[in-house]
């Protein structure tokens, strides 16, 4: 309780061209080792690097919907380093004029809990390649596949103070680059991965305590571990008589810890200097107001919609707006039973579908129930066609493919009994049968009503409408 912990996080999201950023090489993924790697990747003698403008558009819009400035000019720079995956020996990147710079983001945790975190910088660089070392026995493989795929690098402001507010940065972050569509977001891809700054000082105390850096995590859940880990080894340090090393570290998430990888350079150690080989970067006005036409809906201003239009709480408004794709489901699925009870679509989509999904470890693009086939399935239930209970069989009957909503309940003879003349002889039956339970229920024991509709709702198979058997059992009991 004594320590004030410090956490900026960089993050390197994989912009969602076509090609590299410097080549017209492929940037897919999974393709054979050193496949996609043509002579401007590998920094052949002769070659010259061309700017990919698509780049430059991306990091515009990420700039525009971050609050940052655009700079109307940047400059591309050299970063020296040696890597055995870094063919050139430096990596093209931006240094002291970034092309976006001192923004923020809004971001909420907790119990409604809100935080604005300054965003330092967005800078465009290469990506470097991949050293392999699983099927090697004493040996590294080098895979140049990734070299020169294009990465805009958003640092933040060293603003958040727990595990928490990291954790809710970066989901917003990746929520909102997605949004954008400018990175697809895999995180196991490498697509989208952070480098967390930790570090504590003394309450109270206004000087930065020494940082050290977790390289390259790439779930929201390992970083929410490294940074606890840290927090609690910088501390045992200090309380123990020791010093922090300003160091790189890696999180090893079957030992749960981070272990060091590197001193922590400092950017002299990279002497930086203008590429030669690429001019500034110049944006003009008329650039900037050309990418600002084409932002989308973001996640805040659909959230609010979804609460304004849809009737939504604010914590399920939260969830289905979370994704871009969840986002487009619920609304496909509100437009197919027009919009006759979203809170209703809101709860399948957020329950029943997700938990199928989770269960059968699949994304929502290969759900086996599509958005208009499941608004099929709620206008049932809307009209009383179907009960609620009923609809949870005929989704997984949907689920398993045998078949369209109504071609389940008319295979399986599922219709929803509304006719009073059936329920109520069903009712007839059940009272006549559980006269001990009637007894009760007259003498002031009210639990016992539950019990009795569920004895009805057995008799009639689950089939009778719900309402009407209570309406018409109350009237049976008075």
């Amino acid at each position: 309780m004594n320590w004030e912990v410090v956490i900026g996080l960089e993050v390197h999201a994989q912009l969602k061209t076509k090609s590299k950023i410097f080549s017209g090489a492929s940037t897919a993924f999974g393709a054979s080792p050193n496949t996609q790697a043509c002579a401007v990747d590998l920094g052949l003698p002769g070659v010259l690097p061309v700017l990919n403008k698509e780049v430059v558009r991306m990091a515009a819009l990420l700039g525009l919907a971050t609050n940052s400035k655009i700079a109307h000019r940047s400059i591309f720079a050299r970063k020296n380093y040696f890597y055995p995956d870094l063919p050139k020996g430096y990596q093209i990147s931006q240094y002291e004029l970034p092309i976006v710079h001192d923004g923020y983001l809004d971001i909420e945790f907790g119990e409604n809990q809100t935080k604005r975190i300054g965003i330092t910088r967005a800078h465009l660089e290469e990506d470097a390649g991949k050293s392999l070392h699983e099927d090697f026995a004493n040996q590294t493989g080098i895979d140049l596949n990734r070299a020169g795929t294009p990465l805009l690098e958003i640092v933040s402001e060293p603003d958040m103070r727990s595990a928490v507010e990291a954790v809710a940065y970066l989901k917003t972050l990746h929520s909102l680059v997605c949004y954008l569509d400018i990175c697809d977001g895999n995180m196991q891809e490498g697509s989208f991965r952070c480098d967390a700054n930790v570090s504590i000082r003394p309450i109270g105390e206004s000087k930065f305590g020494t940082r050290t850096e977790t390289k390259n995590i790439n779930s929201f859940r390992f970083v929410e571990q490294a940074i606890n880990y840290e927090i609690q080894r910088q501390i045992e340090i200090i309380e123990g008589g020791g010093k922090i090393i300003q160091e790189t570290m890696l999180w090893d998430p079957v030992k749960q810890r981070n272990r060091p990888m590197r001193d922590k350079e400092e950017a002299n150690d990279y002497r930086y200097f203008p590429d030669p080989d690429l001019l500034p970067v110049v944006i003009d006005e008329a650039f900037i107001q050309s990418v600002k036409q084409t932002l989308p809906e973001l996640p805040v201003e659909k959230r609010q919609r979804f609460i304004n239009d849809y009737g939504l709480k604010a914590y399920d408004a939260g969830v289905l707006t979370s994704d871009r794709d969840l986002a487009a489901f619920y609304e496909t699925v509100v437009k197919t039973i027009n919009k006759q009870d979203p809170k209703l679509a809101a709860n399948w989509v957020m329950g029943d579908l997700l938990g199928a999904l989770n269960k059968a470890s699949l994304e929502l693009h290969n759900s086996p129930v599509n958005a208009e086939q499941l608004g099929q399935l709620l206008l049932r239930i809307i009209d009383n066609t179907i009960s609620g209970k009923i609809a949870k069989t005929v989704f997984e009957a949907m689920w398993s493919k045998q078949g369209t909503a109504d071609e389940i309940i008319e295979k399986q003879s599922l219709k929803q009994v509304t006719d009073f003349g059936a329920i109520e002889k069903a009712i007839d039956e059940v009272l006549a049968q559980n006269a001990d339970q009637v007894a009760e229920y007259r003498s002031g024991k009210d639990k016992v009503f539950g019990f009795l509709v569920g004895q009805i709702m057995k008799a009639t198979k689950g089939k009778a409408n719900p309402a009407q058997v209570n309406e018409l059992l109350k009237k049976k009991l008075s």
